[in-house]
């Protein structure tokens, strides 16, 4: 330790009593002084004394608390400079101690040294760890972040794999099954691409996701023979990366099943999709104008795509609702916080 005092006598007594409880007290007699040695050496613990000619001690506090990776400061005061020493704290200090006469100074100052010391070393220890958490957890997050950008190509690449079996196929129906395995691809593979371009990796913004999703259709829809609108509408909404991927692909399906079966005879039409925040949860509609569904008909297409509706719906905890309307069809399906 340092300790830093204009007083000789004083810094003899301390180095002497101090050294027999098991220190090593190197001392100053001047701020300057003291500032040069611990310049020139690492110290575990400095006691300054206030009054000395030229720089004070409180002065001294400053220059010390501005060093990055400072020792623990104790002040070593007078009985009328106890204000001083209070204000020290507030700048820096670790502790300080009112000088006294006799043996009971060097106990105490042996006893407060200590306790300073290990809080110091405790407080290093602590921002250590912290930092070493954080560096951990940057690097979690970096491979995380990685682990989405490579699914999320490997799921483009599918895609197009899947693009090239459908170009090459005549088939009407394989076309259709093909486009819509398309679109359950592209749905999932979105979320991998929101994740690794966003700053929190355990959620996703329901709302902007979907909206991507939505001018995903409208451009393709723009390439048909049809001219379906499709309207979105939405509050803000956040859920995980799981739940992201379920509803995703829910409104993908419901989107697509309308687009191709609710306006068979007109050509054209509205489709909506709106997600609105509830209380607890969210609450996703999408809804046709079209020609609607009679009651006991039987689904056109394979069924295929409202199977993987229900089981996903279900995997959210909900179910698909089919709403009454005056015209066209109005699903809609609520998710609560599990």
């Amino acid at each position: 330790m340092l300790y830093v005092d204009d007083d000789a006598g004083l810094r003899r007594l301390i180095q002497r009593a101090l050294g027999k409880r098991g220190f090593v007290v190197d001392t100053a007699e001047s701020a300057d002084q003291g500032l040069e040695l611990i310049e020139a050496k690492r110290y575990d613990l400095i006691a300054i004394d206030n009054h000395m000619p030229g720089k004070s001690g409180r002065q001294m506090l400053d220059d010390i608390v501005a060093q990055e990776g400072h020792p623990a400061v104790v002040f070593v005061t007078g009985d009328s400079d106890t204000a001083v020493a209070v204000d020290a704290i507030h700048a820096g200090a670790s502790d300080f101690v009112v000088k006294t006469v006799g043996d009971s100074f060097f106990d105490l100052l042996d006893s407060r040294f200590r306790q300073a010391f290990l809080r110091d070393r405790l407080e290093r220890e602590k921002r250590e760890a912290e930092a070493n958490l954080r560096e951990a957890n940057e690097r979690l997050e970096m491979l995380v972040r990685e682990v989405h950008h490579r699914v999320s190509n490997s799921l483009q690449m599918v895609q197009s794999f899947v693009a090239m079996q459908a170009h090459q196929t005549e088939e009407a129906a394989a076309k259709d099954a093909l486009a819509a395995t398309q679109n359950r691809i592209k749905a999932i593979g979105k979320v991998h691409q929101n994740l690794y371009t966003r700053g929190d990796l355990t959620t996703i913004d329901l709302d902007e996701y979907l909206e991507t999703l939505v001018d995903e259709f409208r451009a393709n829809m723009s390439e048909g023979d049809t001219t379906v609108d499709l309207v979105f509408t939405s509050q803000h909404v956040e859920v995980s990366p799981d739940d992201a991927v379920n509803v995703g692909v829910v409104v993908n399906e419901l989107v697509s099943n309308a687009a191709k079966y609710a306006f068979t005879h007109s050509k054209e039409g509205t489709v909506s999709v709106d997600l609105s925040k509830l209380e607890e949860g969210y609450c996703i509609t999408v809804s046709d104008d079209g020609a609607g569904i009679t009651e006991g008909q039987s689904p056109e297409g394979t069924g295929l795509g409202m199977r993987i509706v229900a089981a996903i719906t279900k995997s959210l905890g909900t179910q698909l609702e089919r709403m009454e309307s005056n015209r066209g069809t109005t699903h809609r399906f609520v998710v609560s916080p599990k």
